[in-house]
């Protein structure tokens, strides 16, 4: 097993979703690390409010179920990946 890294752009910002080979789940923004799940429960959540220009905003999370290492991400609540991970 090896660290997946999925790499998203919203309008000007990028954000990155990276699960490691223990699955440790993070969300980083333009390169730092917002959220960090590094418990051991079955399901590991982040979520990280993304300020867009004019005060526009876009609701980013994940949600990675350890034991098939299914990852599912969404953006306002709309899925943009949805896959197992390696």
């Amino acid at each position: 097993m090896s660290d997946d890294v999925l790499e998203f752009d919203l309008e000007h910002k990028q954000f990155v979703i990276r699960v490691d080979e223990t699955n440790v789940l993070e969300l980083h923004v333009d390169n730092c690390l917002r959220k960090r799940d590094d418990s051991r429960d079955p399901v590991g959540y982040v979520w990280t409010n993304i300020e867009l220009n004019w005060e526009e905003h876009r609701y980013v999370e994940a949600r990675l179920t350890r034991a098939s290492r299914s990852l599912h991400v969404t953006v306002n609540r709309e899925t943009v990946f949805n896959e197992l991970l390696s």
